[in-house]
């Protein structure tokens, strides 16, 4: 199912700059509460790639994806979503966002949760326009029969994929994840990984994920960047070359397990402080 651009009020959409690099981050800084909490960041993100976030806690991961969001100001440097800053990116619908809580309304049902944020941004869209693309996207996560039940009917893996039908609703260019499946058991997350892959393939967005699991960053990503702690920077990045499409037999692939040795090789050397950069 190909996803239709909702246009905004006056019949225009967001113009998107076409270059290859969607997400731009450059020698980005944050100091909080005067510690240095990223230090000297610089990325490039693909147009539609799909690229994860790993590091040990604390190292910043969480706060540099609210950078990417334009939710946290950085202290210096510069982010550039499509050629515009975070904050006028998200204003013009450009940026979904998918936490590990999943924070649905529990006095709603799946649908209008899906729809809600869609609801607040473009207040031109009738209900029935609203339920419409609420349902769309359920159809789209594997909820569509689900669309009236609410919050405390739902299992933890399917209030996600209202959260993710919510951000996706949006038509966002650039999807990003804080830990979205990290409250899950491991075959449901197995599942909603699965899930994301292909959401990832059929709509074609851009997607960040902040994830602490090795083997989830290596079967999703395109590619994957460590981040080291005191200060939080990255030391190491990794292009996952195995090819597309690919479902959880992936695992089991020599070249999948050469990927996660050299990675959690990687891992341990961004827990040393100042180390490898």
């Amino acid at each position: 199912m190909r996803i239709e651009p909702i246009r905004a009020a006056g019949g225009r959409s967001a113009h998107i700059r076409h270059d290859d690099d969607l997400i731009s981050a450059k020698g980005v800084s944050v100091v909080m509460a005067r510690q240095l909490v990223l230090s000297n960041i610089d990325l490039a993100i693909p147009k539609g790639s799909f690229v994860s976030l790993i590091g040990p806690s604390g190292c910043g991961k969480s706060t540099l994806l609210k950078v990417l969001a334009g939710l946290v100001e950085p202290t210096s440097g510069s982010v550039s979503i499509a050629g515009l800053s975070p904050v006028e990116a998200a204003r013009k619908r450009m940026i979904g966002l998918v936490f590990q809580d999943a924070n649905l309304l529990p006095w709603k049902n799946a649908v209008d949760n899906a729809s809600m944020l869609l609801g607040i941004a473009d207040r031109s869209l009738s209900r029935a326009q609203l339920k419409a693309r609420g349902q769309e996207m359920l159809d789209l996560v594997g909820l569509g029969d689900s669309a009236h039940k609410r919050p405390h009917e739902l299992s933890g893996g399917m209030r996600q994929r209202v959260a993710i039908a919510r951000a996706l609703a949006l038509d966002p260019a650039v999807l990003l994840m804080d830990e979205p499946f990290g409250a899950l058991d491991a075959i449901t997350r197995d599942s909603m990984g699965q899930s994301l892959l292909e959401i990832w393939q059929r709509t074609g967005k851009t997607i960040v994920l902040v994830t602490h699991s090795i083997d989830e960053a290596i079967h999703l990503s395109r590619h994957v960047h460590v981040l080291g702690i005191k200060p939080g920077r990255i030391t190491e990045s990794l292009d996952i070359g195995l090819p597309y499409p690919r479902d959880l037999s992936v695992t089991e692939d020599p070249e999948f397990v050469r990927l996660v040795v050299q990675l959690r090789t990687m891992l341990r050397a961004s827990h040393q402080p100042g180390g490898a950069s």
